[in-house]
């Protein structure tokens, strides 16, 4: 058999859920698939990691995959597809922090100004402890679980043994009454 009609083969096996055929696909087109990720780009650490980003899309995707006659001329277009992808990507957040640090530079505040605004966040944080007192035990729970611990409503019923639409009127309550203790 040719390197082709053995990646097609390959194909058919990962399609069909064969571990095997998808290590034999990855072992005899990854050099390959680096050479020539290379060309597109120089940053060898993101080609390799975007091969193997690929063939983890493709055993992910193994039952919906369709039938390939050219598997290597597949896997290049979707290698270069998703570098290019990465590229762009990487390009945004390269802009995103220049501008940010452009800002930084720009809008510096002044040393007064980082004094209010720690004064604010201080009374803020007195004025929510404050009100979190006011609270029942079993409302000071659940809002713990649900905003601090990241519960849902399902998992604090299960945890706290409650019905799920008591959780949720006990939490709608808390929130209600620390809104107008936070006016």
């Amino acid at each position: 058999m040719t390197g082709e009609e053995n990646n097609s083969a390959y194909w058919e096996g990962i399609r069909k859920g064969n571990k095997q055929s998808f290590f034999d696909l990855y072992n005899n087109t990854y050099f390959h698939l680096v050479r020539f990720g290379l060309k597109v780009t120089a940053n060898d650490e993101l080609v390799k990691d975007t091969v193997t980003q690929l063939f983890l899309q493709l055993w992910e995707k193994r039952h919906r995959l369709n039938e390939v006659k050219q598997v290597r001329a597949y896997l290049f277009t979707s290698l270069r597809r998703m570098l290019i992808d990465q590229l762009e990507y990487h390009a945004r957040i390269d802009t995103a922090i220049e501008r940010m640090s452009q800002q930084e530079v720009t809008t510096e505040l002044p040393y007064e100004e980082i004094i209010v605004r720690v004064q604010q966040d201080e009374e803020l944080k007195r004025k929510l402890y404050h009100a979190l007192q006011q609270l029942t035990p079993r409302q000071k729970e659940l809002i713990g679980l649900m905003f601090f611990e990241g519960y849902s409503y399902q998992q604090i019923a299960e945890h706290t043994s409650q019905s799920v639409k008591t959780v949720y009127n006990t939490i709608y309550n808390a929130i209600h009454l620390l809104r107008q203790l936070l006016k």
